[in-house]
């Protein structure tokens, strides 16, 4: 076990100790692969859980399997339509309260099928609870957020990762693929899939830390860090061949960030 703030790290005991047997709403991020290499190190009787539906890109279940094997944890995966519920169709200023509403119900259900009683998730110190939709879905549902309540912040939770040997330590934060379309647009399959392809093909390009955002009728919108913005001028042509095949427009965005 990592070196960590004193209080902080017995304050984290102090939950696993209290909670011996949890289930994990894992996504395979930093936060909540953190949460799940520190209650298999406790020695707690922890289960991970997995929803897999169109708004999670391949990579990020790839990368949840890796580490639950790594670590030897047992990780349930389901399959889940989140473009069932119209309101998330819809797209509204609040589908993340909907969305998160309809993947925790469901985690709940597996976990309780399995006999566990404690549910977590990876919600951490530096999330903000007023910016985030999902978190009221998170509070209504019971769901318990040990990082965020032992005040471990983001950095924090990076440099124990690095600490532990997790390679999920260096891993860019990534929100969901519904986040790449304007509020208020219709979420479509279709649309899903042309924005998780746009995104794979810049992976393999060697970008990093960006977004693709949809820019309605049929436009792509780069959001790329500025150190990249030469390495985007050098591919143009490139960039242009591949997306042009789903996207009318592409544009580069020099003003917000990713």
């Amino acid at each position: 076990m990592p070196t960590v703030t004193p209080g902080v790290f017995m304050e984290l005991k102090t939950f696993f100790d209290n909670n011996p047997r949890l289930a994990i709403a894992y996504s395979g991020g930093v936060d909540s692969s953190y949460l799940l290499y520190a209650a298999k190190t406790a020695g707690c009787d922890v289960r991970a859980y997995c929803v897999k539906s169109r708004f999670q890109p391949q990579f990020e279940l790839d990368d949840a399997s890796r580490l639950s094997d790594a670590l030897g944890v047992p990780l349930a995966v389901a399959a889940l339509d989140v473009l069932r519920d119209p309101v998330v169709a819809s797209n509204p200023p609040d589908r993340c309260y909907f969305c998160k509403t309809a993947i925790l119900s469901c985690l709940w259900e597996l976990a309780r099928a399995d006999g566990y009683n404690v549910l977590c998730d990876g919600t951490n110190a530096d999330d903000d609870e007023a910016d985030r939709a999902g978190s009221r879905a998170v509070r209504e549902l019971g769901v318990l957020s040990p990082l965020r309540d032992c005040e471990l912040t983001k950095n924090a939770i990076r440099s124990l990762s690095r600490a532990a040997g997790l390679f999920t330590h260096d891993k860019p934060s990534y929100a969901c693929l519904a986040t790449r379309i304007p509020t208020g647009t219709i979420i479509t399959d279709e649309m899903l899939i042309k924005i998780e392809i746009a995104e794979n093909t810049l992976f393999d390009m060697g970008f990093s830390d960006f977004r693709v955002r949809f820019l309605p009728p049929r436009g792509a919108k780069l959001q790329i860090p500025d150190g990249q913005w030469g390495k985007a001028a050098a591919l143009r042509k490139e960039l242009l061949a591949t997306l042009g095949a789903d996207f009318d427009t592409v544009l580069l965005d020099l003003t917000a960030r990713p």
